[in-house]
C-alpha cells in the first residue's frame, strides 16, 4: 500500500480535521476546571518546591502534561462541542491516563471494544465521528473509518507522525525500519502500519541479539523464534538485515533509543565498512522533544538527596514507566501510581512495581523528615499530582 498518497488523499478529504474547530476559547474553561492546579502553578514558582511540617515535596521541573497531550484533549473537547448529538468513538484511550478517558466517557465518548487484543470496529457507521488519538492509528484503521464513511478527527501528536515521515523514507529506499518500541502499544502498531521492511527491538539486549546476527553469530531459527510476532510479514533476516534505520517509539528511554542508533552503526561499519556504511545505515533523530525533557528533569531529580519517588501516571503509558526506571537505576525507593486513590486509607500505598502486579505496601511513609521526589508522565494532568501531594501531606500530618 502507498500509504504516503492515502495520507495526502485522506488529508483533503471533507470528512478528516486535524486542526481542530476553532473552539479553544469555548473549551478552555472546561479543561482548566478538569486538569488544571493552582497549588502546581505555585510550586512552579517556589522552584518546584513545597514544604509542610516533616514533609519536604520536590518536583522536578518538567513533567506532566506535554503539548501534544494538550492538543489531543483539548480536540476531543472540541470535537464533543461541534458534533452535539453525534455518536464520537475513539479508537483507543485518547491518552494513557484514566483520569482523561473517564471525563471522556462522561462525555458520552464511546470507545471501541476490544476483545482478546483485537478491535471491534462492528458498531461504527457511516456518519459517526471516530477520534484518533495522540499516539495515532494504524493505517489500515484509517482506511477502515474512511470507506465506511466516518468522520475522523486526528488527534495525532505530530512527533508520532514525524516517526511514520521517517519509515516511510525508510520503505521508500529499500531500507528495513529498525523500531526500538514496544511490539503491542498502540503507538508502535501504527508506526510498523507505515513501514515497509520492519522489526520491533524492546531494548539494549534485543538490540544487540539483532547486531550478532549480522555479523553472523546467531542462529536463524532461534532469531525467528524470538522475533516471530516483532516483524514484518515474509521478515527475512538474512536478507532484510542488509541495510538498516533506526527510529522510534516517541515514549522510550531517550538514552536506550541513541545508544540502540550507535550499536548498529558499529555493526554495519565493522561488517561492511566505512565506504560503504552510508549505504547500509541510515539514522534519523525521532526522539519527543517532551520525552526528553521530562527525562532530563528526573536524572536531575533522583541527584538531589531524596527519602523516596513518587511516579504518577497510566500503567499503560510508556514514558511513566521509563521515568520510573530512571529512579530505580539510582536505587531510590520508587512507587509508580495512576491515581491518588492508590494512596490510603491509612499509611498505604497500592502501586506497581516495575515489570511486576500490583502491589500494597504498608507502612508507606516512614516516620521523622521526609523528603519526596514527584514527577509524572506526559499523559497525567496537574489536578492529579495535585490530589496525590493533598494526600501525602495529610498522611505526613496523621
Amino acid at each position: 500500500m502507498d500509504t504516503r498518497a492515502f495520507k495526502r488523499s485522506l488529508h483533503h478529504s471533507d470528512r478528516y480535521n486535524r486542526r481542530g474547530f476553532g473552539l479553544g476559547e469555548e473549551v478552555a474553561g472546561s479543561l482548566e476546571q478538569a486538569y488544571q492546579s493552582n497549588l502546581i502553578a505555585n510550586l512552579r514558582e517556589n522552584g518546584y518546591q513545597l514544604s509542610h511540617g516533616r514533609l519536604n515535596v520536590k518536583l522536578a521541573e518538567a513533567f506532566g502534561f506535554c503539548w501534544g497531550v494538550e492538543r489531543a484533549v483539548a480536540m476531543a473537547y472540541e470535537t464533543r462541542r461541534h458534533y452535539p448529538t453525534e455518536r464520537i468513538w475513539i479508537t483507543n484511550e485518547i491518552i494513557h491516563n484514566p483520569s482523561v478517558n473517564d471525563h471522556l466517557r462522561e462525555m458520552d465518548v464511546l470507545f471501541i471494544p476490544v476483545e482478546k487484543g483485537v478491535k471491534d470496529f462492528s458498531g461504527i457507521a457511516s456518519g459517526d465521528v471516530v477520534i484518533l488519538p495522540a499516539f495515532g492509528a494504524t493505517v489500515q484503521e484509517m482506511q477502515l473509518l474512511n470507506e465506511r464513511g466516518c468522520h475522523i478527527v486526528d488527534t495525532t501528536c505530530p512527533w508520532v507522525s514525524k516517526v511514520w515521515n521517517t519509515v516511510e523514507k525508510h520503505k521508500k529506499h529499500d531500507i528495513t525500519s529498525i523500531i526500538h518500541g514496544k511490539v503491542k502499544h498502540e503507538e508502535t502498531l501504527a508506526t510498523s502500519s507505515f513501514a515497509g521492511t520492519y522489526l520491533v527491538v524492546l531494548d539494549l539486549a534485543e538490540a544487540q541479539l539483532v547486531c550478532d546476527y549480522i555479523l553472523g553469530k546467531g542462529d536463524r531459527e532461534s532469531f525467528m523464534a524470538r522475533f516471530a510476532k516483532a516483524c514484518s510479514p515474509g521478515f527475512d533476516p538474512d536478507r532484510d538485515l542488509n541495510r538498516v534505520g533506526v527510529a522510534n517509539q516517541t515514549t522510550m528511554l531517550k538514552s536506550e533509543t541513541e545508544e540502540i542508533g550507535r550499536m548498529f552503526e558499529r555493526t554495519m561499519l565493522q561488517r561492511f565498512g566505512p565506504v560503504e556504511l552510508n549505504d547500509h545505515f541510515v539514522a534519523f533523530n525521532t526522539i519527543c522533544d517532551a520525552t526528553q525533557e521530562r527525562q532530563d528533569a528526573m536524572f536531575a531529580l533522583v541527584d538531589e538527596p531524596l527519602d523516596l519517588m513518587v511516579v504518577i501516571g497510566g500503567y499503560n503509558s510508556s514514558n511513566t514507566t521509563h521515568l520510573q526506571e530512571i529512579a530505580i537505576t539510582r536505587g531510590i525507593r520508587s512507587f509508580h501510581i495512576d491515581t491518588p486513590e492508590r494512596i490510603g486509607p491509612g499509611n498505604r500505598i497500592e502501586h506497581k512495581p516495575l515489570g511486576a502486579d500490583l502491589e500494597v505496601v504498608e507502612p508507606f511513609l516512614p516516620d521523622g523528615p521526609l523528603r519526596v521526589g514527584i514527577t509524572s508522565g506526559a499523559s497525567t494532568p496537574d489536578r492529579v499530582v495535585e490530589d496525590i501531594i493533598s494526600r501525602l501531606i495529610d498522611l505526613a500530618d496523621a
